[in-house]
Formats: structure tokens, sequence, C-alpha cells
């Protein structure tokens, strides 16, 4: 079974940073397409960074320049590093994943919120003061 297991989340003030984790099982992370997309106290879904198949980052441009979304493929574990980070920040944060398309295409970030992903995890929160 594929299983993606978010941690790293807390309470931090503004302007300071956090790595977010997601542990991947059950395939191998670097040939899918990794995303990491937010639910915020509002309950809207946002993307916020994606991570295609060649290694090419995508990010919303509410987090550009801040986050960095990264893989260990040594480890099956997708990042994410948060810096500079704002109150708006805060939410729910989700690792997902999907196969890429026969012609090896993942959807662009700012499709990650609508999309519908093959399989995500249960979640961590960042709260931002």
């Amino acid at each position: 079974d594929v299983q993606l297991v978010e941690s790293g989340g807390g309470s931090v003030p503004a302007g300071g940073s956090l790595r977010l984790s997601c542990a991947v099982s059950g395939y191998t992370s670097s040939t899918y397409c990794m995303a990491w997309f937010r639910r915020t106290p509002s309950l809207e879904r946002e993307g916020v960074a994606l991570l295609d198949v060649s290694g090419h980052d995508d990010y919303a441009d509410s987090v550009k320049g801040r986050f960095i979304i990264s893989i260990d493929s040594a480890n099956n574990t997708l990042y994410l590093q948060m810096n500079t980070l704002k109150p708006e920040d805060t939410a729910m944060y989700y690792c997902a994943a999907d196969h890429p398309t026969p012609a090896g295409l993942c959807p662009g970030v700012e499709r990650v919120a609508s999309y519908e992903f093959d399989s995500w995890g249960q979640g961590t929160q960042v709260t931002v003061s």
C-alpha cells in the first residue's frame, strides 16, 4: 500500500522557519509527481509546491522565495523547508503524490489545489503567530 506520513509541523513566531517531512512508502517517490498543499483555517485548499519527475520545482506565488521543496531519494522522503513564515501560512499541510501522465508530465502548482492526487497523508499543522 502507498502511504504518506507528514511530520514537522508546529507553532512558530512570524519570521521563523520549519521543515516539514513526508515519509513515503509503497513506491519510489522520485518517479512520482510530489506536491504539498495546505488547507487554511477557512478550509480553503491551496497548492503550495510541486516537484516533478524531472526534479523541477514549482511554487505558488505566495510562497515563492520562502519555501523550498526537495526530495531525499535514498530515504524516500519529501521535504518542505519553510522560511520567513507569515501568519497567513497558518494551515494544515499535506503531502500528495500521483503518477505522471504517460508523457511523463505532472500538473503545475496552480492545479494542485483542485487536482485529484492518488495519495495524500494525514497532514501536519503549522501555526504562525
